[in-house]
């Protein structure tokens, strides 16, 4: 019996020898297969991800303009700019393992399954860090047991190719936080309105509780439950040691001062311009439009944010309450060609309709294109044309018959300064048929004009639509000294990463010559001056200006400059209507004069610049000639040497005066016959 014993435990330790071996066996198997698995995975590339950020618009103080997104807000942050609370708090709430496991918490894991399986149903989760990221990154938010295995795979891999800190900056850059937030910087925004390398104690604990259910816990829905996750997260951080109990209790009591996601969203400035930014980084420099809306770019403009505001201001100042009349302005400095201010309309809400970029009928302000020409074509400031009802016949016997506004004739020659000032179009169709009507078609181009023109008669009187943009770019090439400057909206373009996309630079072309383009300007000054056609607005100004003003039946313009700035002002209706109303046809000159005044404030008012190549020379307005001493209102212009007046002004001589001879009195006879 005892031998059976023995044979019958002898066989129990040989298999449970076997056992043990093939157990080892399996188990060196499994690791040697799992060790390929996760080298596998090593190998395999992460699946492709688009991580949507918000594109930052800049004005040229580095201030934000305007933001772009589409659904998803998100501004991507460093980790070393994230603040070490923000960073310990949610850790803490989240993943307190999390610089210790390899993606999953198995304690964490294995209790939450239990909780589970007590209850019958799920009542707590058990996700990590990593595996909220690989979630959010990669898969949708369905509950299978495929998404969950892909779950599991891609935190694998995420763990291997990651460390723990890009894995905490992915994080935190990428989960939601409520109200179109995505990420902590444009939490922080939509919040607090700050960024979030400035976030404090109280307001980091507040965000870090987001994530868990950012409908429930938001602040601006429910004060009270977000109060209350807030304690959660610090009590939790605490038992972390990553703060005192005291900091804890000291950042609950602390007043929270909420933003409000309405007025962020609403901080746009300049939203005409933002349009036409976005406009020309896919037309201009050929950034795609998946990136702009999408790609985290930060565009940095030439606009001025308080110029803007004081374009703003004007436009609404002047612009009738009862009546829908419309306007824009467009400022450029004409050094650089930078706009510095844009206004489509009166109210970006209720047309979205761009008006600075919308053609209509200058008017006479399109005059300057035709004076540079004829300074260019043997015109002087005193060359003169009679002003008087006429009619113009070219063609095929076709005629043209313009008229002064009012009706109002000097019936006599005037000079070209003085048809300047009172926008006389006898004068100006005269000069344009005889200098040749091509001549303005071509100077309307060198000087900025790109729409197109025809040389007929009435193009004198600009009867051929063109947009505020063009011409103010005009004008900004008068006020340059005859230097075109393409416009330029944007500056430089970088991409998320910092690298640098585009960078703009102003192209300066000398169109026409400094002497002429001063000529002109010293009579573009006239329209401010009494008889000018823009006296009116003259005591709203406080500096040398020039311009020219423009009406039609429709439209209603002032464009002109100082040294520093040029700008452009319509005033009319988007459907066309005429003008009817006397005040609506002269709100183009206030707007125009308010903006100028408020954008330069603080500036020392600046002369034009007077270039070497012209003469100055006094004269007599009534005789043309050079001022003489009997002379009474001399007037101070300029010429190109040569082309000046030879002769000075003498009062003509007047005869001597002879009293009448008295016929004698009958006793003078008397006396002389005695």
């Amino acid at each position: 019996m005892e031998i059976k014993q023995e044979d019958q435990l002898i066989r129990w330790l040989k298999i449970v020898g076997k056992t043990t071996k093939y157990f080892f066996i399996a188990l060196i198997v499994l690791a040697a297969l799992f060790a390929l698995f996760i080298l596998y995975l090593r190998s395999q590339p992460l699946p492709e991800t688009t991580i949507n950020e918000t594109t930052t618009i800049y004005g040229t103080d580095h201030s934000v303009i305007a933001t772009l997104y589409k659904g998803e807000n998100r501004v991507f942050l460093p980790l070393s700019q994230i603040p070490k609370y923000v960073q310990q708090a949610s850790v803490a709430i989240e993943d307190r393992k999390f610089y210790e496991h390899p993606g999953f918490d198995i304690k964490r894991i294995a209790g939450a399954a239990l909780t589970d399986l007590r209850h019958m149903n799920k009542r707590e989760g058990a996700s990590t860090i990593t595996m909220q990221l690989a979630r959010n990154l990669y898969l949708s938010l369905d509950k299978t047991w495929t998404r969950k295995f892909k779950e599991a795979i891609l935190t694998i891999q995420l763990e291997l190719n990651y460390t723990k800190p890009q894995l905490l900056e992915m994080y935190l850059n990428q989960i939601y936080y409520g109200h179109a937030a995505y990420g902590i910087q444009a939490a922080a925004k939509t919040y607090f309105g700050k960024n979030a390398s400035e976030l404090t104690l109280a307001e980091a604990s507040m965000l870090a509780g987001l994530p868990k259910g950012p409908r429930f816990y938001s602040p601006f829905r429910d004060m009270k439950a977000a109060k209350s996750r807030q304690r959660i997260v610090l009590q939790a951080m605490v038992s972390e040691g990553y703060i005192t109990q005291q900091q804890a209790d000291a950042a609950l009591a602390e007043p929270l001062k909420l933003a409000s996601p309405e007025s962020i969203k609403g901080q746009t400035i300049a939203p005409y311009f933002r349009d036409y930014v976005v406009k020309q980084a896919k037309e201009k420099y050929g950034i795609d439009e998946e990136l702009i809306e999408h790609g985290g770019l930060k565009i940095y403009t030439t606009l001025d944010p308080v110029m803007q505001q004081k374009a703003e201001s004007a436009v609404h100042k002047y612009l009738p309450k009862d009546r829908p009349l419309q306007a824009a302005l467009v400022a450029i400095e004409p050094q650089t060609g930078y706009i510095r201010a844009m206004v489509g309309g009166r109210d970006y809400k209720e047309s979205q309709f761009n008006r600075a970029l919308a053609r209509r009928q200058p008017g006479s302000s399109m005059k300057p294109a035709l004076y540079m020409a004829a300074l260019e074509n043997g015109f002087t400031p005193l060359t003169k044309i009679k002003s008087e009802p006429t009619v113009f016949t070219f063609g095929n016997d076709e005629t043209y018959i313009p008229r002064n506004f009012g009706e109002q004739y000097a019936h006599d020659y005037i000079t070209m300064g003085e048809a300047i000032a009172r926008s006389d179009n006898i004068y100006a169709v005269q000069t344009h048929l005889a200098i040749g009507p091509d001549k303005m078609v071509t100077m309307a181009k060198r000087l900025g004009i790109d729409s197109p023109l025809k040389p007929l008669p009435s193009l004198a009187l600009g009867s051929y639509p063109v947009t505020p943009l063009e011409m103010t770019r005009m004008f900004a090439t008068i006020a340059n000294q005859g230097q075109k400057i393409e416009p330029l909206a944007i500056v430089k373009i970088l991409d998320r990463e910092g690298k640098l996309l585009v960078e703009a630079h102003p192209q300066v072309q000398q169109v026409v010559s400094r002497e002429n383009a001063f000529i002109l300007t010293h009579m573009l000054e006239k329209i401010f001056a009494p008889g000018g056609t823009a006296h009116r607005v003259s005591p709203l100004l406080h500096r040398p200006v020039a311009g020219k003003t423009g009406t039609t039946d429709y439209d209603a313009w002032l464009g002109g400059f100082t040294p520093q700035l040029a700008a452009s002002v319509w005033v009319g209706y988007d459907d066309n209507r005429r003008i009817d109303n006397f005040a609506d046809g002269r709100q183009a000159a206030p707007i125009w004069a308010d903006f100028m005044e408020q954008a330069l404030t603080g500036k020392p008012a600046a002369v034009f610049p007077v270039p070497p190549g012209v003469v100055p020379a006094y004269i007599d307005t009534a005789s043309g000639k050079l001022a003489g001493k009997d002379s009474r209102n001399p007037e101070l212009m300029y010429f190109i040497p040569g082309t000046e007046p030879k002769e000075y002004y003498e009062a003509p001589k007047q005869e001597k005066y002879e009293e009448p001879k008295k016929e004698k009195s009958f006793w003078d006879k008397l006396k002389f016959w005695n």
